[in-house]
Protein backbone atom coordinates (compact mmCIF):
# COMPACT_ATOMS: atom_id res chain seq x y z
CA UNK A 1 0.00 0.00 0.00
CA UNK A 2 0.94 3.72 -0.41
CA UNK A 3 1.34 6.13 2.00
CA UNK A 4 0.37 8.63 -0.51
CA UNK A 5 -3.53 6.55 -0.72
CA UNK A 6 -4.28 6.24 3.23
CA UNK A 7 -5.98 9.21 3.18
CA UNK A 8 -7.91 8.50 0.44
CA UNK A 9 -8.58 5.44 1.36
CA UNK A 10 -10.49 6.82 4.99
CA UNK A 11 -12.33 9.59 2.65
CA UNK A 12 -13.60 6.53 0.39
CA UNK A 13 -14.27 4.34 3.80
CA UNK A 14 -16.53 7.06 4.93
CA UNK A 15 -18.92 6.94 1.84
CA UNK A 16 -19.14 3.24 2.09
CA UNK A 17 -20.17 3.08 5.50
CA UNK A 18 -21.55 6.18 7.02
CA UNK A 19 -24.93 7.01 7.84
CA UNK A 20 -26.63 9.16 4.94
CA UNK A 21 -26.62 11.92 7.40
CA UNK A 22 -23.19 11.88 8.35
CA UNK A 23 -21.03 14.90 7.40
CA UNK A 24 -18.04 13.77 5.12
CA UNK A 25 -14.76 15.05 5.23
CA UNK A 26 -14.74 15.73 1.49
CA UNK A 27 -17.27 18.14 2.14
CA UNK A 28 -15.65 20.42 4.06
CA UNK A 29 -15.28 24.26 3.67
CA UNK A 30 -11.85 23.88 4.64
CA UNK A 31 -9.86 26.10 6.29
CA UNK A 32 -9.03 29.76 6.48
CA UNK A 33 -5.65 29.60 5.35
CA UNK A 34 -3.59 27.53 2.46
CA UNK A 35 -2.12 24.46 3.75
CA UNK A 36 -0.96 21.45 2.74
CA UNK A 37 -3.07 18.21 2.94
CA UNK A 38 -1.53 15.18 5.06
CA UNK A 39 -1.23 11.97 3.34
CA UNK A 40 -2.15 9.92 6.01
CA UNK A 41 -4.92 11.96 7.81
CA UNK A 42 -8.10 13.36 7.06
CA UNK A 43 -8.83 16.90 7.58
CA UNK A 44 -10.72 16.37 10.83
CA UNK A 45 -8.14 13.89 11.92
CA UNK A 46 -5.58 16.68 11.99
CA UNK A 47 -7.47 19.00 13.56
CA UNK A 48 -7.97 16.58 16.40
CA UNK A 49 -4.15 16.09 16.44
CA UNK A 50 -3.39 19.95 16.37
CA UNK A 51 -6.07 20.85 19.46
CA UNK A 52 -4.18 17.69 21.04
CA UNK A 53 -0.92 19.31 20.88
CA UNK A 54 -1.63 22.86 21.37
CA UNK A 55 -0.75 24.52 24.84
CA UNK A 56 -4.48 25.83 25.44
CA UNK A 57 -5.17 21.97 25.66
CA UNK A 58 -2.49 21.46 28.10
CA UNK A 59 -3.71 24.15 30.18
CA UNK A 60 -6.91 22.45 30.93
CA UNK A 61 -5.66 20.45 33.73
CA UNK A 62 -5.04 22.96 35.83
CA UNK A 63 -8.51 24.92 35.50
CA UNK A 64 -11.44 24.73 37.54
CA UNK A 65 -14.35 22.44 36.77
CA UNK A 66 -16.73 23.17 39.50
CA UNK A 67 -14.61 23.20 42.66
CA UNK A 68 -12.00 25.78 42.48
CA UNK A 69 -8.07 24.27 42.59
CA UNK A 70 -8.71 21.64 44.64
CA UNK A 71 -6.56 19.93 46.96
CA UNK A 72 -8.00 15.95 46.17
CA UNK A 73 -6.20 14.79 43.16
CA UNK A 74 -9.88 12.94 41.95
CA UNK A 75 -12.14 16.09 41.49
CA UNK A 76 -12.60 17.28 37.69
CA UNK A 77 -10.92 19.84 36.05
CA UNK A 78 -11.28 21.38 32.47
CA UNK A 79 -8.97 18.53 30.99
CA UNK A 80 -10.73 15.65 32.35
CA UNK A 81 -13.98 16.78 31.77
CA UNK A 82 -12.90 17.32 27.60
CA UNK A 83 -11.42 13.75 27.96
CA UNK A 84 -14.87 12.73 29.01
CA UNK A 85 -17.33 14.27 26.70
CA UNK A 86 -14.89 13.53 23.84
CA UNK A 87 -15.47 9.78 24.95
CA UNK A 88 -19.24 10.20 25.19
CA UNK A 89 -19.66 11.89 22.34
CA UNK A 90 -17.67 9.67 20.02
CA UNK A 91 -19.95 6.97 21.47
CA UNK A 92 -22.66 8.27 19.74
CA UNK A 93 -21.32 9.02 16.99
CA UNK A 94 -20.07 5.71 16.43
CA UNK A 95 -23.52 4.21 17.27
CA UNK A 96 -25.20 6.29 14.88
CA UNK A 97 -22.66 6.01 12.08
CA UNK A 98 -21.43 9.96 11.79
CA UNK A 99 -18.58 11.38 11.41
CA UNK A 100 -16.93 10.27 14.79
CA UNK A 101 -13.22 12.25 13.49
CA UNK A 102 -15.14 15.53 13.24
CA UNK A 103 -17.55 14.86 16.37
CA UNK A 104 -13.69 14.38 18.40
CA UNK A 105 -12.00 17.12 17.35
CA UNK A 106 -14.91 19.39 18.17
CA UNK A 107 -15.45 18.10 21.84
CA UNK A 108 -11.38 18.25 22.59
CA UNK A 109 -11.36 22.28 21.13
CA UNK A 110 -15.10 23.21 23.11
CA UNK A 111 -13.02 24.23 26.14
CA UNK A 112 -10.06 25.58 24.87
CA UNK A 113 -10.93 29.32 25.60
CA UNK A 114 -12.43 28.54 29.02
CA UNK A 115 -11.43 31.26 32.04
CA UNK A 116 -9.38 30.21 35.25
CA UNK A 117 -11.85 29.30 38.03
CA UNK A 118 -14.55 28.15 36.12
CA UNK A 119 -17.76 30.72 35.72
CA UNK A 120 -16.63 32.70 38.05
CA UNK A 121 -13.60 33.36 35.87
CA UNK A 122 -16.49 33.95 33.35
CA UNK A 123 -18.17 36.56 35.44
CA UNK A 124 -15.32 38.46 35.89
CA UNK A 125 -14.25 39.30 32.64
CA UNK A 126 -18.10 40.13 31.80
CA UNK A 127 -17.49 42.86 34.90
CA UNK A 128 -14.29 43.97 33.17
CA UNK A 129 -14.49 43.86 29.22
CA UNK A 130 -17.50 42.78 27.92
CA UNK A 131 -21.38 42.14 29.90
CA UNK A 132 -21.27 39.30 26.19
CA UNK A 133 -18.22 37.42 27.03
CA UNK A 134 -18.39 34.06 26.81
CA UNK A 135 -16.34 30.71 27.07
CA UNK A 136 -17.52 29.02 23.74
CA UNK A 137 -16.60 32.41 21.79
CA UNK A 138 -13.23 32.75 23.52
CA UNK A 139 -12.34 29.14 22.52
CA UNK A 140 -13.09 30.04 18.85
CA UNK A 141 -11.02 33.46 19.31
CA UNK A 142 -8.33 30.96 20.97
CA UNK A 143 -8.35 28.10 17.77
CA UNK A 144 -8.57 31.17 15.53
CA UNK A 145 -6.29 34.01 16.31
CA UNK A 146 -4.06 32.91 19.64
CA UNK A 147 -2.58 29.80 19.49
CA UNK A 148 0.36 28.53 17.68
CA UNK A 149 2.07 31.99 18.79
CA UNK A 150 -0.77 34.03 17.53
CA UNK A 151 -1.22 32.46 13.79
CA UNK A 152 -4.56 30.18 15.35
CA UNK A 153 -4.72 26.24 14.42
CA UNK A 154 -5.93 27.07 11.10
CA UNK A 155 -9.15 24.16 11.76
CA UNK A 156 -11.68 23.23 9.61
CA UNK A 157 -14.84 24.83 9.43
CA UNK A 158 -16.87 22.31 10.85
CA UNK A 159 -15.08 21.84 13.83
CA UNK A 160 -15.08 25.37 14.43
CA UNK A 161 -18.64 25.52 13.90
CA UNK A 162 -18.75 22.50 16.62
CA UNK A 163 -16.82 23.95 19.37
CA UNK A 164 -18.31 27.48 19.24
CA UNK A 165 -21.83 26.33 19.38
CA UNK A 166 -21.49 23.80 22.00
CA UNK A 167 -23.58 25.11 24.72
CA UNK A 168 -27.01 27.09 25.24
CA UNK A 169 -29.04 27.89 22.73
CA UNK A 170 -26.68 27.60 19.96
CA UNK A 171 -26.71 24.76 17.64
CA UNK A 172 -23.97 23.09 15.43
CA UNK A 173 -24.64 23.11 11.64
CA UNK A 174 -23.52 19.09 11.36
CA UNK A 175 -25.30 16.48 13.81
CA UNK A 176 -21.75 15.86 14.68
CA UNK A 177 -21.35 18.84 16.31
CA UNK A 178 -25.00 18.49 17.92
CA UNK A 179 -23.85 15.49 19.36
CA UNK A 180 -20.81 17.24 21.53
CA UNK A 181 -23.98 19.68 22.80
CA UNK A 182 -25.38 16.76 24.08
CA UNK A 183 -22.17 14.56 25.10
CA UNK A 184 -21.26 18.05 27.43
CA UNK A 185 -24.06 18.41 29.27
CA UNK A 186 -24.46 14.60 30.23
CA UNK A 187 -20.58 14.43 31.16
CA UNK A 188 -20.81 17.79 33.25
CA UNK A 189 -24.15 16.47 34.85
CA UNK A 190 -22.74 13.02 35.74
CA UNK A 191 -19.33 13.79 36.83
CA UNK A 192 -20.35 17.12 38.70
CA UNK A 193 -22.69 14.70 41.17
CA UNK A 194 -19.94 12.62 41.65
CA UNK A 195 -17.47 15.59 42.67
CA UNK A 196 -20.33 17.12 45.23
CA UNK A 197 -20.70 13.56 46.83
CA UNK A 198 -16.71 13.63 46.94
CA UNK A 199 -17.56 17.09 48.45
CA UNK A 200 -19.94 15.74 50.96
CA UNK A 201 -22.15 18.61 49.35
CA UNK A 202 -25.04 16.19 48.61
CA UNK A 203 -25.70 12.14 48.65
CA UNK A 204 -27.46 10.09 45.89
CA UNK A 205 -30.66 9.79 48.09
CA UNK A 206 -30.83 13.44 48.16
CA UNK A 207 -32.12 13.60 44.09
CA UNK A 208 -35.63 13.32 43.86
CA UNK A 209 -36.89 9.77 43.43
CA UNK A 210 -38.54 10.31 40.43
CA UNK A 211 -35.73 10.93 38.72
CA UNK A 212 -33.77 8.63 40.03
CA UNK A 213 -36.46 6.01 38.78
CA UNK A 214 -35.71 7.20 34.90
CA UNK A 215 -32.25 7.32 35.05
CA UNK A 216 -30.74 5.55 37.49
CA UNK A 217 -28.92 5.32 40.87
CA UNK A 218 -25.17 5.31 40.39
CA UNK A 219 -22.45 7.41 38.09
CA UNK A 220 -22.43 4.65 35.24
CA UNK A 221 -25.89 3.78 34.83
CA UNK A 222 -26.90 7.26 34.72
CA UNK A 223 -24.63 7.85 31.98
CA UNK A 224 -25.58 4.35 30.15
CA UNK A 225 -29.26 5.67 30.02
CA UNK A 226 -28.67 9.26 28.38
CA UNK A 227 -26.41 7.79 26.04
CA UNK A 228 -28.66 5.23 24.68
CA UNK A 229 -31.69 8.06 24.88
CA UNK A 230 -29.49 10.06 22.96
CA UNK A 231 -28.63 7.22 19.99
CA UNK A 232 -32.74 5.52 20.24
CA UNK A 233 -34.37 9.11 20.08
CA UNK A 234 -31.44 9.97 17.16
CA UNK A 235 -31.62 6.38 14.62
CA UNK A 236 -32.35 6.93 11.25
CA UNK A 237 -33.17 10.47 11.63
CA UNK A 238 -31.27 13.81 10.71
CA UNK A 239 -31.28 15.53 14.28
CA UNK A 240 -29.81 14.45 17.58
CA UNK A 241 -32.46 14.43 20.00
CA UNK A 242 -33.41 12.30 23.92
CA UNK A 243 -35.67 10.62 24.42
CA UNK A 244 -38.95 12.26 26.07
CA UNK A 245 -38.84 10.61 29.06
CA UNK A 246 -35.44 11.44 29.50
CA UNK A 247 -34.94 14.68 28.14
CA UNK A 248 -37.19 15.58 31.17
CA UNK A 249 -35.87 13.18 33.84
CA UNK A 250 -31.96 14.98 32.59
CA UNK A 251 -33.42 18.77 32.48
CA UNK A 252 -34.74 17.99 36.02
CA UNK A 253 -31.32 16.63 37.38
CA UNK A 254 -30.02 19.57 35.57
CA UNK A 255 -32.25 22.16 37.49
CA UNK A 256 -31.36 20.27 40.83
CA UNK A 257 -27.72 20.38 40.77
CA UNK A 258 -28.51 24.43 40.01
CA UNK A 259 -30.03 24.82 43.32
CA UNK A 260 -27.92 22.41 45.61
CA UNK A 261 -24.50 22.67 43.64
CA UNK A 262 -23.96 24.99 41.40
CA UNK A 263 -25.16 27.43 43.51
CA UNK A 264 -24.36 26.13 46.70
CA UNK A 265 -22.64 28.17 49.59
CA UNK A 266 -19.99 25.59 50.08
CA UNK A 267 -19.24 24.57 46.55
CA UNK A 268 -19.56 28.67 45.60
CA UNK A 269 -17.49 29.83 48.76
CA UNK A 270 -14.26 30.76 46.77
CA UNK A 271 -16.00 32.67 44.05
CA UNK A 272 -16.11 36.18 45.03
CA UNK A 273 -12.49 36.19 45.96
CA UNK A 274 -11.82 34.41 42.45
CA UNK A 275 -13.66 37.03 40.74
CA UNK A 276 -11.59 40.08 42.71
CA UNK A 277 -8.44 38.31 41.94
CA UNK A 278 -8.92 38.18 38.24
CA UNK A 279 -10.34 42.23 38.57
CA UNK A 280 -7.26 43.17 39.96
CA UNK A 281 -5.15 41.32 37.69
CA UNK A 282 -6.96 43.03 34.36
CA UNK A 283 -6.45 46.13 36.25
CA UNK A 284 -3.10 45.80 37.06
CA UNK A 285 -2.58 44.61 33.18
CA UNK A 286 -4.32 46.76 31.47
CA UNK A 287 -2.72 49.70 33.28
CA UNK A 288 0.94 47.73 32.24
CA UNK A 289 -0.31 45.78 29.07
CA UNK A 290 3.79 45.65 27.63
CA UNK A 291 4.53 43.52 30.57
CA UNK A 292 2.17 40.60 29.18
CA UNK A 293 3.71 37.97 26.67
CA UNK A 294 4.26 39.26 23.32
CA UNK A 295 1.24 36.41 21.63
CA UNK A 296 -1.10 38.92 23.94
CA UNK A 297 0.80 42.11 23.76
CA UNK A 298 1.23 42.12 19.75
CA UNK A 299 -2.59 42.61 19.36
CA UNK A 300 -2.76 45.80 21.79
CA UNK A 301 -2.64 48.23 18.65
CA UNK A 302 -4.93 46.21 16.68
CA UNK A 303 -7.52 45.36 19.00
CA UNK A 304 -6.99 47.57 21.89
CA UNK A 305 -5.96 46.69 25.21
CA UNK A 306 -9.12 45.50 26.83
CA UNK A 307 -9.15 42.90 24.39
CA UNK A 308 -5.98 41.35 24.82
CA UNK A 309 -5.97 41.84 28.81
CA UNK A 310 -8.86 39.14 28.41
CA UNK A 311 -6.89 37.26 26.44
CA UNK A 312 -4.28 36.68 28.87
CA UNK A 313 -6.30 36.71 32.12
CA UNK A 314 -8.57 33.79 30.11
CA UNK A 315 -5.88 32.17 29.28
CA UNK A 316 -4.52 32.06 32.69
CA UNK A 317 -4.55 28.41 34.92
CA UNK A 318 -6.37 28.36 38.29
CA UNK A 319 -2.66 28.22 40.07
CA UNK A 320 -1.02 30.53 37.92
CA UNK A 321 -3.40 33.46 38.07
CA UNK A 322 -3.22 32.56 42.42
CA UNK A 323 0.66 32.87 41.78
CA UNK A 324 0.81 36.00 39.83
CA UNK A 325 -1.72 37.46 42.20
CA UNK A 326 0.94 36.83 45.06
CA UNK A 327 3.61 38.10 43.47
CA UNK A 328 2.11 41.11 42.32
CA UNK A 329 0.19 42.20 45.42
CA UNK A 330 1.09 39.95 48.35
CA UNK A 331 4.11 41.58 50.01
CA UNK A 332 7.12 39.56 51.11
CA UNK A 333 8.37 39.23 54.69
CA UNK A 334 11.26 41.09 54.72
CA UNK A 335 14.00 39.40 56.70
CA UNK A 336 16.89 41.59 56.96
CA UNK A 337 20.61 40.90 57.42
CA UNK A 338 21.74 39.08 60.27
Amino acid sequence: MSVATIRDLFLEREKNTLSEFAFLTSETKGRAHPYTPCSVRTEFQRDRDKIIHSNSFRRLMHKTQVFLAPVDDHYRTRLTHTLEVSQIARIIARALRLNEDLTEAAALGHDLGHTPFGHAGEDAMRICFDPTFAHYKQSLRVVEKLENDGMGLNLTWEVKDGIVNHTGKHMASTLEGVIVKFADRIAYINHDIDDARRAGILTLDDIPKDIREVLGNGHSERINRMVLSVIQGSEGKPEIKMTDEVQQATDALRAFLFANVYENSVAKSEDEKAKALLVRLFEYYSKRPELMPKVYYNNVESEGVGRCVCDYISSMTDRFAIDTYNALFVPRVWGGKT
